[in-house]
């Protein structure tokens, strides 16, 4: 049932301070935030303000390119934006996460990559112990955020949603970005991660409601079935990709579609999930490495102009002054940001290592898939024949 105070609800001065220090979330040393902080109380109350009276517009988005893994535009809001954004997922988010079936997995709480990845593992697990032949049909759709129809998604908000003050506000967030006119939604939004799971919930229904399909998974707009027979999945297929152009003005990637021999193993969310257990993905692998080892050289440089500048100070030539003092601080500013990086880097590296077979390095390195990844776990003496191995459940 739907109530009618739902927009009081998200324009309440109380649900908007739980927004903010959401939104403020490991950023609040960054500088900018820091002059919000300030005076934080006042800016709630304007925004609750514009909201009460319907004056609230959103700001230009921050566009800017990241190159891994593919080339992406990510089109950053406001802060303002964001604490609006926040507020509004409070409220409506929990409505939503009840619709979604146990098989989605992206941008919904305690769901995500490696529940996933469990999820899949599970099942995949039992079908090979059942058949000795498996496939799977991978399917991923083509610039799936540029192509969101925005009145199709208005429509689907408004089967859940009835609070015409909150509708209005969705549909202002909506129409505040485009990639092509009517169509897109900006990768970078909070609000954009809820409704790509909303929009696509209508393939999630039709293929286990509709055309009755046991195992189906879907993260975001990555999907896949398994089957111990091919020609389901070959029909699946075309039935999909009808539905998708009918229905939600979408089409699959034309090189993403596959259907190939899953019983030797299978690709999906980041991992490699084989018949004798599960490791990482060697892309994912490679990539990692590459950015680490640039983190580590990046740390140690740093160091090293720190420790270059404290032996050129205590030199009797060389005079000490506020500016030398201002120098040595951003230096070990720097340092400390580095190494906050790092490891957060190492510990959610880590996460991913629970769940993959892989052997300790005495170095402190860590071997997976055949990569090695180096500096990840502290120097101590360590058994070459440790190996850490999941285990179906």
């Amino acid at each position: 049932m739907q109530f009618d105070y739902m927009y009081d609800q998200i324009i309440s001065f109380t649900n908007l301070l739980k927004a903010y220090y959401k939104a403020r979330r490991s950023k609040r040393f960054k500088r900018r935030l820091q002059k919000i902080e300030i005076d934080f109380e006042d800016r709630l109350i304007n925004i609750c303000y514009q909201l009460k009276n319907q004056s609230y517009q959103p700001k230009k988005y921050h566009r800017f390119l990241v190159f891994e893994p593919k080339k992406r535009q990510i089109s950053a809001p406001a802060f303002i934006d964001r604490i609006i954004h926040h507020a509004i997922l409070i409220v409506i988010e929990p409505l939503f996460d009840k619709l979604f079936i146990p098989s989605s997995f992206a941008c919904q709480k305690n769901k995500g990559t490696h529940s996933g990845m469990l999820y899949i593992a599970r099942r995949y697990g039992k079908l090979i112990k059942k058949y000795e032949i498996l496939y799977a049909l991978k399917c991923d759709i083509k610039q799936y955020f540029a192509n969101i129809e925005h009145n199709a998604l208005f429509e689907l908000l408004s089967k859940v949603i009835t609070c015409p003050k909150t509708l209005w506000l969705l549909k202002l967030i909506i129409d505040s970005y485009k990639d092509s006119p009517g169509k897109g939604i900006p990768i970078g939004n909070l609000t954009s991660q809820l409704f790509a799971n909303i929009y696509l919930h209508e393939l999630d229904l039709y293929v286990t409601k509709y055309l009755k399909v046991q195992y189906y998974f879907r993260y975001m707009d990555d999907f896949l079935v398994l089957s111990h027979d091919i020609e389901p999945l070959k029909k699946l297929r075309e039935k999909i990709k009808l539905f998708l152009s009918e229905k939600l003005y979408l089409s699959l990637h034309p090189k993403k579609v596959n259907i190939f021999r899953a019983d030797r193993g299978l690709d999906f969310v980041g991992y490699c999930i084989k018949p004798d257990g599960i490791s990482m993905r060697k892309k994912t692998l490679r990539r990692y490495k590459k950015r680490h080892k640039k983190r580590i050289k990046l740390l140690e440089k740093s160091k090293m102009q720190l420790k270059k500048y404290k032996t050129y100070s205590q030199l009797p030539l060389f005079t000490t002054s506020k500016l030398n003092d201002e120098v040595k601080y951003e230096l070990e500013e720097k340092i400390r940001k580095q190494k906050e990086k790092l490891r957060a880097s190492r510990n959610s590296f880590k996460g991913f290592l629970r769940y993959s077979k892989h052997k300790k390095l005495a170095t402190g390195g860590v071997k997976v898939n055949g990569i090695i990844i180096p500096k990840i776990f502290s120097r101590k003496k360590i058994s070459s024949k440790q190996l850490t191995i999941f285990q179906f459940r």
